[in-house]
């Protein structure tokens, strides 16, 4: 058994890298590389064409301990993610990025919801009720993926520009308002009515505590750890244990644990000495190892094949285009309003539909609830893989032309 898992991340993590590689020297960020190796060893390629080397480099018996790996991959990823956020920042611009933060959510909520009445029948899984199902395919619609977006700004040198600021905040704030769709949505999907509320009002107590004392707490304690003539071991293992705990306080509410690690993140100082020595210890060994098993697994459960007929490839496109229609609509409305020009807004507007690793991680959540279908659940990866190969060659063309001036 030990032989098989092994085998199967050597695999993988090869498969990650090279892939990863060639989408770059293509102009697409690496994830999105990652994310295709994935789908290629799964069941859409390798799977298909040689079943017997899938047999042997991705083992049956493997797959639950890829699972393992996975999603605690993916707790730590969050941690990241949450631990890059500067709270100061979200308040400092609250206006305008809350304006268009919001717009970008409710619009493409809307519209997922309202597609949803559509899909219902022809794709939903049986059993499922409709307000669970409309409910996740609008928070699927109105996802944007803050670390994706923040890699592609990199590459392209603009996440220290206005507009780069300004979008890395309203992703930022996006991210965090999505969460806490998310966990509604799986409250209600798991539980009765009233069991629902009563894990609405848990999951509201518990980010008002942590965003409250539990702040103030780890701000003294990381404040403590700045001081210390040493940074390692200690501080390293306090954190992960802070993690675990968070990741096992919201699951036991009856949310997904990377909402906890994600939580945790964020109220932790980002630019204190212990989390710039967390990070360098934990980025690199998350991203090669952890995230492409993440993404094999994803791959594992994602068929292109299942998609079948014109039928399917108009709703798949019929998907896409309300997911890109929804946040580049309610994103470039709310920037007109609050002062921004036509070139700059739609900017923000191709920026904020980039959705990537965020979007496979809920998509995996709602397939793992059983509330959408293995059918719709591989449009819905289409449909995230499309829209955040577009994002970078289009920003390129919209901003070739001139200097970035986007108003604080």
């Amino acid at each position: 058994m030990l032989l098989s898992v092994l085998v199967a991340l050597t695999v993988i993590m090869v498969t990650a890298r090279i892939v990863g590689a060639v989408f770059k020297r293509l102009g697409q960020p690496a994830v999105i590389g990652e994310v295709v190796g994935g789908i290629l060893l799964g069941p859409s390629l390798l799977g298909r064409i040689s079943p017997e080397a899938a047999a042997v480099l991705l083992p049956a018996e493997a797959a639950p301990f890829l699972g393992v790996i996975s999603q605690l991959g993916v707790i730590l990823y969050m941690f990241l993610v949450g631990l890059e956020l500067d709270l100061r920042v979200l308040q400092s611009r609250a206006v305008v990025t809350a304006a268009i933060s919001i717009s970008s959510i409710v619009v493409p909520f809307g519209l997922g919801m309202a597609l949803a009445g559509a899909l219902f029948e022809p794709l939903a899984p049986a059993g499922v009720g409709f307000t669970s199902f409309a409910l996740f395919l609008g928070v699927s619609m109105a996802i944007t993926a803050f670390p994706v977006m923040a890699r592609i700004l990199g590459d392209q040198g603009l996440q220290r520009t206005p507009m780069g600021v300004v979008a890395l905040t309203c992703a930022a704030i996006n991210d965090a308002i999505a969460w806490c769709l998310l966990a509604f949505v799986v409250g209600v999907t798991q539980s009765t009515t009233s069991a629902a509320v009563q894990t609405l009002v848990l999951t509201a107590l518990y980010i008002g505590l942590m965003l409250t004392a539990g702040r103030r707490i780890m701000a003294a304690l990381i404040s403590r750890f700045d001081q210390s003539p040493r940074i390692g071991e200690r501080s390293l293992a306090l954190v992960l244990v802070a993690v675990l705990l968070s990741a096992v306080a919201t699951e036991f509410i009856g949310i997904h644990a990377i909402f906890g690690a994600f939580l945790l993140g964020a109220i932790i100082p980002h630019d204190s000495v212990v989390a710039r020595h967390v990070t360098e210890r934990l980025e690199d060994i998350v991203r090669v190892m952890f995230l492409p098993a993440f993404f094999a697994f994803t791959g594992l459960r994602t068929e292109i094949g299942l998609v079948q007929g014109v039928d399917d490839w108009l709703w798949c496109a019929a998907i896409i285009g309300v997911a890109t229609a929804g946040k580049f609509g309610g994103t470039v409305v709310a920037s007109k309003l609050v002062g921004l020009d036509w070139r700059d807004s739609a900017a923000l507007g191709i920026l904020m539909n980039t959705r990537g690793l965020v979007e496979l991680i809920v998509l995996n959540i709602g397939l793992d609830l059983g509330v959408i279908s293995p059918r719709l659940f591989t449009m819905l990866v289409i449909m995230a893989l499309v829209t955040t190969m577009m994002t970078a060659p289009i920003l390129s063309r919209l901003l070739r032309a001139r200097p970035w001036a986007v108003a604080p």
